[in-house]
């Protein structure tokens, strides 16, 4: 079982990462043969827990664990990957799981790759929705052929984040709060895509504006389907919502929208016809735990990073049509 590093205890740290790894029998204690979690962010206040050990420092994490044998979770904001990055490859350590997403920009992109290249080493950028079941059955569907040609994909994304981002979690827009786990899903299942329009829009809260933080939207070209993905950050409901269109049929998936309640829902229409299935779907587990076989050296990750760096290119390439976009609206 490899060592456990988690940077950054925000919350993809401390609320998602840390409760999965403890579900895995991290910090259950040595005598069982389970290691310590080891977590280090100086700005936050890290709440004592059994089994996890906080460190003041990255270089005094790397003298509590092998760095060789080490799964690094780096779950810091968007905007702060490079350093820490560098600073965890000069210390030795290998394996990491970035959340998503992998860089805020191609320029960023390029130098966390240079890095990966003269380091060694062995990025994965959470994409968690890729390991979903409800993903797993609607991917299994469109590849059978049953239902016909895929047509389209749309993702509907809501949840209200006034607060999060009053406090400043260091997002630079909404393209990079919900989207990357949707586009990540429609690379998987309709293939290699373009940009073909976008947007963004401010958020408003009393005489505040958030700019780029209120909602966004996108558009993808594939060969022979599309995939529009709308997220809003300002709704008063949450929603995580897939609608596949297909030659004879139509699939309508539902993620969970939080860890209270871990179960997705699937229906299939067909010919008139339709079947409603509701499973469980806790997609962070089985990514992470998918993720760590990889590191240990089981089934490999063949296609990351560069599914996570396509998405990413493609994120970019969203904010500047879109920024085109509201230049030519303001003008």
């Amino acid at each position: 079982m490899l060592s456990a590093l988690v940077v950054g205890a925000g919350r993809a740290g401390a609320g998602l990462h840390l409760p999965v790894l403890r579900g895995m029998g991290y910090g259950r204690g040595r005598a069982v043969g389970r290691p310590p979690i080891v977590v280090v962010d100086p700005g936050v206040a890290v709440a004592e827990q059994p089994g996890v050990v906080v460190a003041p420092t990255l270089a005094h994490a790397a003298s509590l664990l092998d760095p060789a044998r080490t799964a690094v979770h780096l779950c810091t904001p968007p905007t702060a990957r490079l350093r820490p990055l560098t600073e965890l490859a000069g210390l030795g350590f290998r394996h990491v799981l970035v959340e998503k997403p992998l860089a805020t920009s191609t320029e960023e992109l390029a130098a966390v790759l240079r890095l990966r290249e003269a380091a060694g080493l062995d990025l994965v950028p959470v994409a968690q929705w890729r390991c979903s079941e409800l993903t797993r059955r609607i991917a299994g569907v469109v590849a059978g052929g049953e239902l016909g040609a895929l047509r389209s994909i749309v993702f509907t994304q809501t949840k209200p984040r006034f607060g999060r981002t009053l406090r400043g979690d260091e997002h630079p827009t909404a393209f990079d709060v919900e989207v990357p786990h949707s586009l990540a899903v429609a690379l998987s299942i309709a293939g290699p895509a373009r940009v073909t329009a976008a947007g963004v829009s401010d958020m408003l809260l009393g005489d505040a504006v958030f700019t780029e933080l209120g909602g966004a939207w996108v558009r993808l070209a594939h060969r022979g389907a599309r995939t529009e993905i709308r997220t809003d950050l300002t709704a008063p409901v949450r929603e995580r919502r897939i609608t596949v269109e297909l030659e004879h049929g139509t699939l309508v998936g539902h993620y969970p929208v939080s860890a209270a309640d871990e179960y997705a829902q699937l229906l299939v229409r067909n010919r008139g016809a339709q079947s409603h299935s509701v499973f469980r779907d806790d997609s962070l587990t089985a990514f992470i735990a998918r993720a760590h076989e990889h590191f240990a050296g089981g089934r490999p990750i063949l296609d990351e990073p560069a599914t996570g760096a396509e998405v990413v290119r493609l994120l970019d390439d969203a904010k500047r049509l879109a920024a085109r976009v509201a230049v030519g609206a303001a003008r």
